[in-house]
């Protein structure tokens, strides 16, 4: 994953405002072209990060369906070895 510094890496020019020292200028469509890289970006590792928690939580839950009827409440344990 990047760092935020990395999508404006080739946009940012140095300026020289009067009576001042350089400071680091970005132009503004440069600024909205890495902001939508970034969202594009974050969405990607979000789908990731979902599918792969989705792929450890199959794996880990082994809990068998049980039917419950609408005044009752099946509590079942998160670890296997409690339930003794």
């Amino acid at each position: 994953m990047k760092n935020p510094a990395e999508y404006l890496e080739g946009h940012v020019f140095e300026a020289r405002r009067p009576r001042r020292e350089l400071q680091p200028v970005v132009a503004y469509a440069d600024a909205i072209k890495a902001v939508e890289t970034a969202l594009a970006d974050a969405e990607k590792y979000k789908y990731l990060l979902m599918r792969a928690l989705r792929r450890h939580t199959d794996e880990t839950m082994t809990v068998t369906s049980i039917p419950l009827t609408s005044t009752e409440a099946v509590i079942v344990p998160f670890y296997a070895n409690a339930a003794a």
